[in-house]
Order: C-alpha cells, then sequence, then structure tokens
C-alpha cells in the first residue's frame, strides 16, 4: 500500500534549496537598499543646497544688520520664523534615509560674506559608505569611507 506525502528528505531538498536562494538574493537587497539610502543622501544634499539658497535670499535672518540674508541651520530651514518651510520635517530633525545630516552657519561680516556647510554621515556601515558636503558654492562633494570636506572629490 502506497502513502501520500513528501518524506523526510524531499523536504529537505527543498528547504536546502530556499536556503541556498536567500544566501543569494539577501546580500542583493542589502547593496540594493545602501544604494537607495546613499541616492537619498545625496538628494538630501542637493535639497538643503537649494534650500539655504532660498532661506538666505529671503533675508529671514540678518545677524549684521548689513542687507545681506544669513544661513540657517536644518531647524530653521525647515521652520523659519516667516513663512513656510523650505525642507520637510524629515529632514529638519537631521535624520533621513539612514543617514544623519547637519548644517553649520557662520553670519559672516562686514568683511566676510555670511558661509554655511551641510554634511551627510551615514549612521551605520549597513545604511550607506558614502560621504557627503556641501558648502555655499552649491557643489555636492562625495568621499567614501571618511568624511567629505571641502577638498573632496566633486559627486559623480
Amino acid at each position: 500500500m502506497r502513502k501520500h506525502g513528501f518524506t523526510r528528505i524531499e523536504l529537505m531538498i527543498v528547504v536546502a534549496n530556499i536556503a541556498i536562494i536567500a544566501a543569494i538574493a539577501i546580500p542583493n537587497l542589502l547593496r540594493s537598499r545602501m544604494s537607495a539610502n546613499e541616492g537619498s543622501a545625496a538628494g538630501a544634499m542637493r535639497t538643503i543646497s537649494t534650500s539655504e539658497v532660498g532661506y538666505q535670499a529671503a533675508t529671514i535672518e540678518d545677524a549684521d544688520s548689513d542687507g545681506i540674508g544669513d544661513y540657517g541651520y536644518l531647524t530653521e530651514l525647515g521652520a523659519p520664523a516667516v513663512g513656510p518651510g523650505f525642507i520637510d520635517d524629515a529632514l529638519a530633525s537631521g535624520v533621513k534615509s539612514g543617514y544623519n545630516f547637519a548644517a553649520a552657519t557662520n553670519p559672516g561680516s562686514d568683511t566676510a560674506p555670511p558661509t554655511y556647510t551641510a554634511t551627510g554621515v551615514p549612521m551605520t556601515t549597513t545604511t550607506g559608505s558614502k560621504y557627503y558636503f556641501v558648502d555655499e558654492s552649491g557643489v555636492i562633494r562625495a568621499a567614501s569611507g571618511s568624511a567629505a570636506t571641502s577638498s573632496s572629490p566633486v559627486m559623480s
């Protein structure tokens, strides 16, 4: 008399095949997620750069009263004293898509114009490997494995 169903060997073969497929697919999934995070971070740096220009042009802050607006921190870009925000709340918080973002400003003086720098740093090595930098020049720079600076290569 013949019984219906699968033998233990057949089930073990199926489980082994699933494990092999998972071993191939999971690293590719992690790489694609890292690539997506890096693309999002590059876009966020563009957004920060554009928002800084808009914030300065709106002359929302003018610490030295010279008629030239100052740049803003991320929280100020997200919720300026006057008008709508220049960036979304997630970016204004400094954390988005596995990256930490920060902006530092210098209001300038009678002899020096205002400046800013912004950075994007991966939270862990699994969320990204590229570090980003932008300043008032608007040129986004990137470095792999270490902090990006004004002398890092231009992002391609």
